[in-house]
């Protein structure tokens, strides 16, 4: 069983920057593709980004592409999400979300994901 416990997020202005973090628990963190997702309200959950278990692997939608950068710290158990040039299109609760099959190319569809930190509001203002 994994724990994700999420920080990071809040309020900023349009074209501002946000480090999400997500910190695991568990010995097996390492071996776990991470994504990032997000959902709007009265929107369907979009995929964000994803990163493979050793880091060498990671893909980002066109929608954030250039703005979002995810890594991972498998020392610190924990994953992070960069976002630059922020825009008010971005506001949504981010998770981020662990997947243990340790693929090497993370997938970018939820419903592959086994487990799922609590979620954290990012709201930008214009």
């Amino acid at each position: 069983q994994v724990q994700l416990v999420q920080s990071g997020g809040g309020l900023v202005q349009a074209g501002g920057s946000l480090r999400l973090s997500c910190a695991a628990s568990g010995r097996t963190f390492s071996s776990y593709a991470m994504g990032w997702f997000r959902q709007a309200p009265g929107k369907e959950r979009e995929f964000v980004a994803a990163i493979s278990w050793s880091g060498g692997s990671t893909y980002s939608p066109r929608s954030v592409k250039g703005r979002v950068t995810i890594s991972r710290d498998n020392a610190k158990n924990t994953v992070y999400l960069q976002m630059n040039s922020l825009k008010p299109e971005d506001t949504a609760v981010y998770y981020c979300a662990a997947e243990r099959s340790g693929t090497y190319y993370p997938p970018d569809n939820g419903d592959d994901y086994d487990y799922w930190g609590q979620g954290t509001q990012v709201t930008v203002s214009s």
